[in-house]
């Protein structure tokens, strides 16, 4: 019975990473698909496809999965029409702000479904910009600090447009306007320093401190809006511990 239950749990396992690597999968095909309709299929000219095919081949997604996503953008190939928004609202306690980056083929059905998470969690969304003042869109770097030095992070960084470095615990976060991302990237890549993470993201203009309980039911929000088909990306303006974020 043992080794049966074992088998059963690595099953159980396995089926929920593959559940959610495909999920993974459909979300980043929608972010192509949506870049190469608004500039093309040509990841050299278009900036925006050549950093949705570069998360897509981070995360092994398959070659033809993002050939037939750029196809899909240009026309080339049918398919539903996805449409780019952006969902604001606030999280449990009315004190946080919530950002949501949605790629749709149904408004109506992405707005309804994703205002009854924001219901179901105690938070409450809200209409275009009542939380978008709170946040800048930046460039987000996170680079290990055991394989480079500040000074010679910062002459490569700098030197391509970055806006900002500062350490954060074991690692440097470089913030860099919009339309100077691809040229850090391609500067860091030069130097021969990886990233941990390269994202367009929603940065928080400060961050709001919030009690333990308020932190788990934000936290719980982000998550039921993550796991959401359309959603892209969620951010917030909390500032959430490790421990906030636990299932525990």
């Amino acid at each position: 019975m043992a080794g049966h239950s074992h088998s059963a749990n690595i099953a159980v396992r396995k089926g929920k990473q593959d559940a959610a690597r495909a999920k993974l999968f459909s979300k980043l095909s929608r972010y192509i698909i949506i870049a190469a309709r608004a500039g093309g299929g040509d990841p050299d000219t278009n900036l925006k496809l050549r950093y949705a095919i570069d998360k897509a081949r981070a995360v092994s997604m398959p070659r033809d999965n993002i050939e037939r996503a750029v196809k899909r953008g240009t026309g080339e190939l049918e398919g539903a029409q996805m449409e780019e928004l952006v969902y604001e609202g606030f999280g449990p306690g009315g004190t946080v702000a919530i950002m949501c980056d949605v790629l749709t083929d149904n408004r109506n059905r992405s707005s309804g479904e994703v205002r009854k998470i924001f219901d179901r969690a105690g938070g409450n969304m809200g209409g275009p910009g009542s939380v978008a003042y709170l946040f800048d869109r930046k460039g987000v770097f996170i680079i290990p600090a055991a394989g480079t030095t500040e000074e010679s992070l910062m002459n490569v960084v700098l030197e391509a447009g970055a806006e900002d470095l500062q350490p954060v615990g074991e690692n440097f976060e470089v913030l860099s306007d919009v339309t100077a991302f691809i040229a850090v990237q391609a500067a860091l890549e030069k130097a021969g320093i990886k990233p941990e993470r390269a994202e367009i993201e929603q940065v928080p203009k400060a961050v709001v401190d919030v009690d333990a309980e308020t932190g788990k039911k934000v936290a719980r929000l982000i998550e039921m809006l993550d796991e959401h088909d359309d959603v892209q990306n969620v951010y917030t303006n909390a500032n959430l511990t490790p421990e906030m974020m636990s299932d525990e």
